[in-house]
């Protein structure tokens, strides 16, 4: 298992967070509510692979106005026993994209860690430039 550190979740978990925080968050969003997912994941390649192209599938798939129509709403994260209640806008800017960045750097490291030839560039894609 591939980990930075033995107290941290290894990579299979934070590819997985990776898409509970893209895809699983725009559903928790519709739903009302969110939770972590399992902790017990332990996935192939191909099931990675899988579980990162459906969630970008399903993100291509929504229109602006779609998103745009979540704002406004409430939704509850749940953990556990515990409830914590969020507008739409708060969650997503202040707990699920600050978690989707921390998956990615994380998964990032992770595969530098193995040897996999990735660079900042890689990791920060295709800039968006102009006026």
């Amino acid at each position: 298992m591939a980990r930075l550190h033995d107290d941290m979740m290894p990579l299979h978990f934070q590819i997985v967070s990776l898409a509970h925080h893209s895809w699983g968050a725009i559903q928790g969003l519709q739903q009302g509510s969110f939770s972590p997912p399992s902790f017990e994941l332990d996935m192939d390649y191909a099931s990675l692979q899988a579980v990162v192209a459906t969630a970008r599938e399903k993100l291509a798939e929504l229109d602006a106005a779609e998103v745009e129509s979540l704002a406004g709403n409430s939704m509850i994260f749940k953990i556990g026993k515990k409830e914590i209640p969020f507008t739409n806008e708060h969650f997503l800017l202040s707990f699920s994209l600050p978690n989707f960045y921390f998956h990615a750097t994380t998964t990032y490291s992770i595969l530098r860690m193995l040897g996999v030839p990735l660079g900042k560039m890689d990791y920060l894609g295709q800039m968006k430039i102009g006026v």
